[in-house]
């Protein structure tokens, strides 16, 4: 257990940044998931739109350290070429 109050007050701070991380991976992993239905459902008009209106947001917790830049770029790059293999 944390004996300094500088220990006490990181974990404090821990908690907080833990529950709006929580928060933000949340939001992202909505806008993924829009994107997933729309290719399910086989309509490429929505799935580049979901796309278009995901990709940002995508961006948005990479750079917000939510998740690691490189992982942004994968995720967008794997659901780019599959919204494209749909629409062809």
């Amino acid at each position: 257990m944390a004996n300094t109050p500088q220990a006490r007050k990181r974990i404090r701070q821990i908690e907080r940044r833990t529950e709006v991380n929580k928060a933000r991976r949340s939001r992202m992993r909505g806008f993924l998931r829009k994107v997933e239905e729309a290719i399910a459902s086989g309509d490429a008009e929505a799935a580049r739109e979901a796309l278009r209106v995901a990709q940002p947001e995508i961006v948005r917790s990479a750079n917000k350290g939510v998740i690691h830049k490189n992982t942004a770029s994968r995720k967008i790059s794997r659901l780019s070429s599959r919204v494209k293999a749909l629409a062809t």
